[in-house]
Parts: structure tokens; C-alpha cells; sequence
């Protein structure tokens, strides 16, 4: 059996932030801008708090079956709870999706070199 890779993004909304907590949030937003936004084993966290309280997180997980996808969903739905709860901050509506690259729909790139024999 391969491992599977998979993309899990989970969102949701800042609230009921204090000023101290807004104020560092967009202190650090460079940091955070989607230019940077990647998905990693840690997370990646994206925002832009000026425009708006929503907050996206890019985790990347693996397993071996199609049904480890769901467990994968909850550990970076954990992992987005912890960062935030950590750091004090409140969020609502946290909700998460995620995605089997195995089952991911071939590029045309990536059509054109499997007719080839290339990968």
C-alpha cells in the first residue's frame, strides 16, 4: 500500500478579539500574507485582518488508506484550535476541508508526461 498525501485547510473567523490581540495580530501580518501561504506538516496561518477577521490554516498529512483522510482532518482541526487557544485568541465558525492528492485531477502537464510513460 503508497502513502497517501493530504492537503487539509481548515478556516474560520477571529472573535471577540481584544485591541492588544488585534493590534499584534496585524503587527505580524506580513508574515501571514497569502503570498507565504503553503501547506506543511506545522500549518501555515494566512489572514488579512484589515480586510477582514477570517484566518485560513494549510496543513499538509499523510496515510496509507483513503479513510486515514478524515483522521488527517481532525489533527489539523486540532492543531488550528491549539495555535489559536494558545495565544488567547477567540474564533468562531472553524470548519475544514480536506483533499487526497491521490485522487486529485491530473494537470495537463501532468496527462500529457503519464501518456509518455514518464510518471
Amino acid at each position: 500500500m503508497s502513502t497517501r498525501t493530504f492537503r487539509i485547510t481548515v478556516r474560520g473567523a477571529f472573535d471577540a478579539l481584544t485591541a492588544d490581540q488585534r493590534t499584534a495580530l496585524l503587527a505580524r501580518a506580513a508574515e501571514h500574507d497569502i503570498l507565504h501561504a503553503a501547506f506543511t506538516a506545522e500549518g501555515t496561518l494566512t489572514y488579512d485582518l484589515a480586510a477582514r477577521p477570517f484566518f485560513t490554516f494549510r496543513y499538509l498529512d499523510s496515510g496509507e488508506a483513503e479513510e486515514d483522510i478524515l483522521e488527517a482532518a481532525e489533527r489539523a482541526e486540532a492543531a488550528a484550535r491549539g495555535w489559536l487557544t494558545e495565544r488567547g485568541y477567540g474564533w468562531k465558525n472553524l470548519t475544514s476541508n480536506a483533499e487526497d492528492l491521490s485522487q486529485a485531477a491530473l494537470g495537463k502537464r501532468r496527462r500529457q508526461a503519464a501518456a509518455r510513460g514518464e510518471g
